[in-house]
């Protein structure tokens, strides 16, 4: 995979803060085997104090706050505690769901080595708010609000709907083909079909937080290309 350049990824910056567009598969922090590039390396090769302020899964592209001193980062950690940062994903979902304002309030306990599970008893409180977008015939694009920020808590919680993301296989979700969704559709001989997106379908659109002056700045993350190509594919096919 071609690594691309930090300062390429920049949606925002002042002197204290940086949001990004994180691409898909770059881990937001070191993993245990340390190998692998991700974006805090590549946040501290661009400015020497650099913090990652909260963490995207590695599949998952989009907004993502980089703090540039130990200030800023208390400033933004201090807002997710409060819960004072608004955050807005798009997902790609299988079947056609109706969420209007949906609210799903189930606990999230995490079992250790990147698994989590619902339990009432043990969990700890998760809430996201869920509204369809787009409809197509087998899919759905929508806005998930994430109120808390638990492990693979958009992913799971989209799946107790039994309306996983498209591509999601740790949760069910199956990967999109386009000989599914178009007919006529013929791969050469000897030829395997690739899935149009290579990771589950998900992208952190949107975040909304206050700089070190006070002042509230939302920051948007257009759709990397995969997904893109996803939306326009189902809208030429499968609507």
């Amino acid at each position: 995979m071609k690594i691309p350049k930090f300062a390429d990824l920049i949606l925002f910056e002042d002197n204290d803060l940086i949001v990004i567009n994180k691409p898909a598969f770059v881990s937001s922090l070191d993993e245990r085997e340390g190998g692998e590039i991700n974006i805090l390396r590549l946040a501290k090769d661009y400015s020497d104090d650099a913090q990652i302020c909260h963490r995207l899964d590695k599949e998952t592209s989009g907004a993502l706050i980089i703090a540039k001193n130990p200030e800023a980062y208390r400033s933004v950690s201090m807002q997710f505690e409060k819960r004072q940062i608004s955050k807005v994903y798009h997902a790609v979902i299988d079947g056609t769901h109706t969420f209007d304002k949906l609210l799903v309030d189930l606990p999230i306990l995490n079992v250790g080595k990147g698994n989590v599970t619902i339990s009432r008893q043990e969990g700890k409180r998760a809430e996201t708010w869920f509204q369809s977008l787009r409809y197509f015939k087998h899919y759905t694009l929508v806005e998930c609000r994430p109120v808390t920020g638990r492990m693979h808590q958009i992913r799971i919680h989209l799946a107790t709907q039994r309306a996983s993301i498209a591509g999601d296989e740790m949760y069910k979700g199956k990967p999109v083909y386009l000989s599914a969704i178009k007919r006529k559709y013929h791969l050469g001989k000897d030829q395997e079909e690739l899935p149009v997106m290579k990771r589950f379908a998900l992208h952190a659109y949107q975040v909304t937080f206050k700089k070190m002056d006070g002042e509230p700045i939302t920051i948007h993350a257009p759709y990397p290309k995969d997904f893109e190509t996803l939306l326009k594919l189902l809208e030429k096919f499968d609507s």
